[in-house]
């Protein structure tokens, strides 16, 4: 479980019961805020809704000052958490196939999913192409893993990068999330005239 759960607690063969319940209130959410719609989604890329940069910017905020706050703290030893190993060119390739997929679909693998849940034909069709996509890359791993495992430059996040102070890299992207907002009204506005 995590950091802030001692050992003994809560046992862990309820990890996955854990999981399947917090899963079944992500995916609640998702679909209360809106996020199971396409043209939601797809809104952030044509400049009419910008709810999904707000909500991610704002996720990736909360989640940085409070792992900075808890570790101040003691309650989190940031050196001891899991930071996801860094593939360059496999990043890079797999973030534009996801970025075309995301507009030309309207959905991200985890939107879709709850959009599934529901129903939607769209979604059905997406989730489709995924898992088309996984068989392809599956089989074809060999001709891939040249580049799914080039430029390895470890587990390395953007604050080692950059040799910024942890703190300091939190103000910055506070203040790069608030242009952005600012920014992201400023084209809904223009771009509302343009669509209604």
């Amino acid at each position: 479980m995590g950091p802030l759960i001692p050992n003994g607690i809560i046992p862990e063969e309820w990890n996955s019961i854990i999981a399947i319940i917090i899963g079944i209130f992500f995916g609640f959410i998702l679909e209360s805020s809106g996020f199971s719609s396409s043209r939601k989604l797809a809104g952030v890329f044509y400049g009419y809704d910008f709810a999904v940069l707000k909500v991610f910017f704002t996720a990736a905020l909360v989640s940085m000052i409070g792992v900075l706050y808890m570790d101040y703290l003691g309650y989190v030893d940031m050196t001891q958490l899991y930071v996801h190993p860094t593939y360059l060119w496999g990043a890079i390739i797999g973030g534009v196939v996801m970025g075309v997929g995301f507009v030309a679909g309207g959905f991200c693998p985890g939107t879709s999913l709850c959009a599934v849940a529901i129903g939607k034909i769209d979604a059905i069709v997406y989730v489709i192409g995924i898992m088309i996509g996984v068989f392809i890359f599956s089989e074809l791993f060999e001709l891939f893993e040249p580049l799914y495992n080039g430029y390895f430059y470890g587990n390395i996040t953007l604050m080692d990068t950059f040799g910024v102070n942890p703190y300091w890299f939190v103000f910055i992207f506070s203040l790069i999330a608030i242009v952005a907002f600012l920014v992201s009204d400023f084209v809904r506005k223009r771009t509302k005239k343009i669509f209604y």
